[in-house]
Formats: structure tokens, C-alpha cells, sequence
């Protein structure tokens, strides 16, 4: 007997796509259950955390200590970017890098999340929502773009997320989704 799939969806679109767009995020959702790409990224998310929680402590620490050194002297701040370096070294060369795993397992499990939404895409391309899917990726980019710009005017800070942010991003860029949906933009329904 199949399992039942579950999808959420959002009293924005219930509210505000139109059915037909509505009908192409359901698709795109149910290419996700299509492929096993739930269970996927679930086990993913579960073995990122230890290495999102490292990320998060050597971030914390490191930058602490940097602006604590910077504050006695230059030298301090080279001793501890040294430091930091043999200690680097002595994980690789002693435990085989083993450790590093953790740090590189988020950005791992945030490519393979990008790599499923393109696939999810292509289902609901497959299936004939290919226009309505575009045409939702658009209104999203706008929307996000809007806001991104209100918050860069009002705290003065960068308008577009950096790189590490687009790495650990499980989402592809909404350019990359509507030019991967290009193919298919002549098959709608």
C-alpha cells in the first residue's frame, strides 16, 4: 500500500494565485514526493545539524577572539590566525580530516536541496505547468527582490545575499529555475 504524501500550502496561495498557478506549486510539491526527495532531505537536514552547530561555534569563537586579539595587538591577532592554521593542519594530517566532514556536510546537503527543487520543477514542467510555474518564480523573485531592497535601505547593509549564504541555500536562484523551465515554456496547458 503507498504511503499518503503530505503538502502545505499557504493561505497566501490559496488566497492569492490564481488556480492555475496554484495548480503548478502543487505539482512542484508532489515532484518532490515523486522522487523521494522528502526522506532525502530530511536525513540530510538531520546529519548537517552537528556540522551547522560547528560552523556556528567556530564562527562565534573565532570571531570573538579576533576582535578580543585585535583590541591587545597585531601580533596577538597573527598568533592566533596561526593557531588556528596548525590547528587546521593537525585535524587533516592527524584524523584523516574526519572532523572537516562536518563543516563541508551543510553545504553537501544544500546542494542536494537545490539539485531536488530543479527536479521538482521539472515535474510540474512534465506535467504542462511549466508557464504557470514560471510565471510564480517571477512574482516571487519581484517580491523578494522588493524586500531585500526595503531592508538594505533601511539598514544600510548589502542588497544581495553573499556567497556563503547562496551555498548553504537550498533553493536555486530564481534565474536558474525559470531558464531550466525554458524547454518546456511551449508545453503549457
Amino acid at each position: 500500500m503507498p504511503r499518503p504524501a503530505i503538502v502545505g500550502v499557504t493561505r497566501f496561495a490559496l488566497d492569492r494565485l490564481p488556480s492555475s498557478q496554484l495548480a503548478a506549486v502543487l505539482a512542484h510539491e508532489l515532484g518532490h514526493h515523486t522522487g523521494g526527495h522528502v526522506w532525502v532531505s530530511l536525513l540530510g537536514y538531520w546529519y548537517a545539524l552537528p556540522g551547522r552547530a560547528a560552523w556556528y561555534a567556530i564562527r562565534l569563537i573565532v570571531g570573538y577572539t579576533m576582535v578580543l586579539t585585535s583590541q591587545f595587538s597585531w601580533l596577538a591577532t597573527t598568533a592566533l590566525v596561526l593557531l588556528i592554521g596548525i590547528l587546521t593542519y593537525a585535524t587533516i594530517t592527524l584524523l584523516y580530516g574526519l572532523p572537516l566532514i562536518l563543516l563541508v556536510t551543510p553545504y553537501l546537503t544544500a546542494a542536494v536541496g537545490r539539485r531536488a527543487e530543479l527536479r521538482a520543477d521539472r515535474h510540474a514542467a512534465v506535467l504542462g505547468f511549466a508557464p504557470m510555474l514560471t510565471q510564480v518564480l517571477q512574482a516571487m523573485h519581484t517580491a523578494e527582490t522588493e524586500t531585500r531592497r526595503r531592508a538594505a535601505a533601511a539598514m544600510g547593509g548589502p542588497g544581495e545575499p553573499g556567497l556563503l549564504t547562496r551555498l548553504l541555500s537550498t533553493h536555486p536562484d530564481y534565474a536558474t529555475r525559470v531558464h531550466r523551465l525554458r524547454p518546456y515554456l511551449g508545453q503549457g496547458r
